[in-house]
């Protein structure tokens, strides 16, 4: 395969990668974002509009990760078009967004934990010290030390991000390895939204009945049957909704309507 991204397409995409939440919505959350950041490696891999077209549309997908994170995904989907624009018939385009899925959870949890629970946290003890002392150091070290590891993380995640994709996809297409891949990625990405699912999903009923003299607790009763029931059933709900082409938004003020009056009538 013959390299056609340079070094001005990957600066143009680290630069537009700053803009990655610019454009951050409740249905998709980054996608307008991280289609910004492809839309030079799209124009120099694909001369018809209607590849281009195709290939924006195929960025709109749902993306969200740590923004210092990213461009290494963008780095490794770079490499992944440039393979596809190079001989579509020895890739499927979905493995495309399924490689984007199955990475931007796990680099998110790394991501927010390096810097936001801990980079920010140092930086941001250091420099109010100096700032309680009334030193103008305070702000400059805070700054310095919380967004040196970000750019870092942010240069040479793209570069190395890249760099592997070249380098590794066209090996991966010859051993058939992508087929094994894709597999793991499906299962890697329902164990993480099954963890979601059952972490950060708190549906539980208040409700109880009297039996035999005895209080017996609905929720406890769900619990026996499968930890964790209401919320599976919730998102399952919404899932089917979603299928049959319900607005996300309209989800969204909906859900938050029926839980705030069944909480108050007692439900939940």
């Amino acid at each position: 395969m013959n390299n056609k991204i340079t070094k001005k397409e990957l600066r143009s995409v680290f630069w537009r990668s700053f803009a990655l939440q610019g454009a951050f919505n409740y249905e998709k959350m980054q996608n307008i974002g991280y289609a910004f950041s492809m839309e030079p490696i799209i124009k120099k891999l694909y001369s018809n509009k209607d590849d281009q077209a195709a290939a924006l549309t195929r960025h709109l997908a749902l993306f969200n990760c740590t923004p210092a994170m990213t461009p290494a995904i963008l780095g490794i989907t770079t490499a992944m078009e440039e393979q596809y624009s190079d001989d579509s018939n020895k890739m499927d385009p979905d493995s495309i967004n399924s490689v984007k899925a199955a990475l931007m959870a796990p680099l998110a949890g790394v991501g927010d934990s390096l810097l936001f629970g801990t980079f920010r946290v140092i930086a941001a003890g250091i420099g109010a010290s100096f700032a309680k002392q009334g030193s103008i150091l305070g702000p400059i070290l805070f700054l310095l030390l919380y967004n040196i590891p970000a750019w870092l993380l942010r240069i040479y995640g793209l570069s190395y991000g890249y760099k592997w994709g070249v380098n590794s996809l066209e090996k991966i297409q010859k051993n058939g390895v992508m087929n094994q891949i894709m597999s793991i990625v499906g299962i890697i990405g329902m164990m993480v939204v099954g963890g979601m699912v059952a972490t950060m999903l708190p549906v539980k009923t208040t409700l109880k009945f009297s039996m035999s003299g005895a209080t017996v607790k609905l929720q406890s009763i769900f619990n026996q049957i499968i930890p964790n029931l209401l919320p599976l059933v919730v998102t399952l709900l919404v899932f089917w909704l979603i299928r049959k082409k319900v607005s996300i938004s309209k989800l969204t003020v909906a859900v938050l309507i029926l839980g705030i009056l069944l909480h108050v009538i007692g439900i939940l």
